[in-house]
C-alpha cells in the first residue's frame, strides 16, 4: 500500500495493466514466474480528496519538538522559495494524544476518525512535484504536472472495468471545479467509456450526489424506438468512416450506449431516502454542519455497494482558494473539520459492518500537506516535501 500512493497515479496504470496480464495465457507465456506474494483483495476504492492541503502536524504526523521549540527560528528549506532560511517554529493548535491499541498519535481535530485509528494505515512520507494548488493537485491525480495523462480512476476503469455494465466504472462526486478541473479526472488518451461521470456539481461541495437527467421524459416505448434508431445511425457512421476499430467513434457510442442503459435501468440507483434513519444519523445527515459531506459519502457507499469501482469524494469549493488552503487562518482547519469528521468515521462504520472494507480501499488525502514553520502568523504555506495520508481498508 505505501509503494501504491508513492507512485500514486503511475502506480494504479501499473497495477491496471497487471490485471489485464495476470491471465492463464500470461501465465502459460511465462511458466516459470511466480505467483505473487500476496492475492490481490482490493475491488474498489473510495477517495476522500480534501483539496487545499490539511495541514499533517495538526493532525496526524506528531512532531513533539514543534511544541517545544515554539516561536524559535530555525532553519527550514522553504519549498515555496526553493532555498533554506530562517523560518519561525509553528506549535500544532490543536492537543495530541495517543489512540487505540496501536498508540498512535493523533490530534483532537478529527474525534470521530481517531475511534478508528487501529484501521488506519499512515505514510508520513508524501511528497510531490507541485508547489502550487494546480501542478500538485493534477499530479496526484494523474502522476503529471503540466502533461494530460489518465487519472487514477481512469486507469482502475480500464484495467478492471465496472462490475455493474449499467453504470460506469470511475464516479466522481462534486469534483473540484479549478485546480485543473476536469483533467483530474480524464480519460486522456484511454478510451472516452473510462471518463469520470460526475455527479452532483463540479465545486460545489453542498450540491447533492445526485446522477442528473437519469430519468427520460419519454414514454419508455418511444425512447425505445429512438435509442435503437441513434444505434443505427452510429454504427452507420462507424462504417462510413471505413474504420470500423476507430476508438473515437466506438467510444462515442460505447458513452451513448451506457448513458441509455444508466438511463432505462439507473433510476433509484442513488436513494438516500431508502436508508433507515440510523444510517443517516451514523453519516451525520440532518445536523447542518455534516449533512453535505455526509450524503456524499453516503452516496459513496450506495456506489461501492452498486459495483463502481472508483469513487471520489471532494471535500472542496469553487473559489480561487481551496478550501483547506489555510495561509493566515489556520484555525479554520477545525470547522472544515467537523463537517467530515463524522461522516469519515460513519462511512468506515458501514462499510466494516456490511463486510464491505475488506474489499474497499479507502483513501483520504490530499494534493500536499503544510509547512511546520508560519505563515503571515497564523498560517502555513504549502508543504510538497513531506506529507501524510491515509488508508483504510482493502485487505
Amino acid at each position: 500500500r505505501r509503494q501504491l500512493l508513492q507512485t500514486t497515479a503511475c502506480g494504479f496504470g501499473h497495477l491496471a495493466l497487471t490485471s489485464m496480464l495476470s491471465g492463464p495465457a500470461a501465465r502459460a507465456a511465462v511458466p516459470d514466474r511466480p505467483p505473487g506474494h500476496h492475492a490481490a483483495r482490493a475491488k474498489r476504492v473510495i477517495f476522500l480528496f480534501m483539496q487545499g492541503g490539511p495541514s499533517q502536524v495538526d493532525t496526524y504526523d506528531y512532531k513533539p519538538e514543534l511544541f517545544t521549540r515554539h516561536d524559535q527560528k530555525v532553519e527550514f528549506f522553504n519549498p515555496r522559495h526553493r532555498k533554506v532560511q530562517h523560518e519561525k517554529v509553528f506549535k500544532p493548535l490543536w492537543e495530541f494524544k495517543q489512540h487505540g491499541q496501536t498508540g498512535h498519535w493523533a490530534s483532537s481535530l478529527f474525534p470521530e476518525v481517531n475511534k478508528h485509528i487501529d484501521d488506519l494505515c499512515f505514510i508520513h512520507s508524501m511528497h510531490t512535484e507541485g508547489v502550487a494548488h494546480g501542478p500538485a493537485t493534477l499530479f496526484l491525480h494523474t502522476g503529471a504536472t503540466n502533461l494530460i495523462r489518465p487519472s487514477v480512476g481512469a486507469w482502475i476503469s480500464y484495467g478492471l472495468g465496472s462490475e455493474n455494465d449499467n453504470l460506469p466504472a470511475f464516479v466522481t462526486i462534486n469534483p473540484p471545479a479549478n485546480k485543473g478541473g476536469p483533467r483530474n479526472y480524464s480519460h486522456s488518451f484511454l478510451p472516452a467509456i473510462h471518463q469520470g461521470t460526475v455527479l452532483g456539481q463540479p465545486g460545489n461541495v453542498r450540491a447533492l450526489p445526485e446522477i442528473r437527467n437519469i430519468e427520460s421524459p419519454l414514454p419508455p416505448a418511444q425512447a425505445e424506438r429512438e435509442h435503437a434508431f441513434v444505434s443505427r445511425l452510429n454504427r452507420a457512421q462507424i462504417e462510413a468512416a471505413g474504420d470500423p476499430r476507430n476508438p473515437h467513434l466506438e467510444s462515442a457510442v460505447k458513452s451513448l450506449e451506457l448513458a441509455w442503459r444508466m438511463q432505462s435501468r439507473g433510476a433509484g440507483l442513488i436513494d438516500l431516502d431508502r436508508e433507515p434513519q440510523h444510517i443517516h444519523e451514523l453519516y451525520g445527515i440532518g445536523n447542518k454542519t455534516t449533512e453535505s459531506f455526509g450524503r456524499q459519502c453516503l452516496a459513496a457507499r450506495q456506489l461501492v455497494e452498486a459495483g463502481v469501482r472508483y469513487i471520489q469524494v471532494s471535500h472542496c469549493d469553487n473559489s480561487s482558494t481551496p478550501v483547506w488552503d489555510q495561509h493566515s487562518n489556520l484555525p479554520r482547519h477545525e470547522p472544515l473539520a467537523r463537517e467530515v469528521d463524522q461522516p469519515i468515521a460513519g462511512l468506515l462504520t458501514d462499510l466494516r459492518q456490511r463486510g464491505l472494507l475488506e474489499d474497499t480501499l479507502v483513501w483520504w488525502g490530499a494534493e500536499f500537506g503544510r509547512t511546520p514553520f508560519s505563515q503571515n502568523n497564523n498560517g502555513r504555506d504549502h508543504n510538497p516535501r513531506g506529507f501524510t495520508t491515509w488508508l483504510a481498508g482493502g485487505g
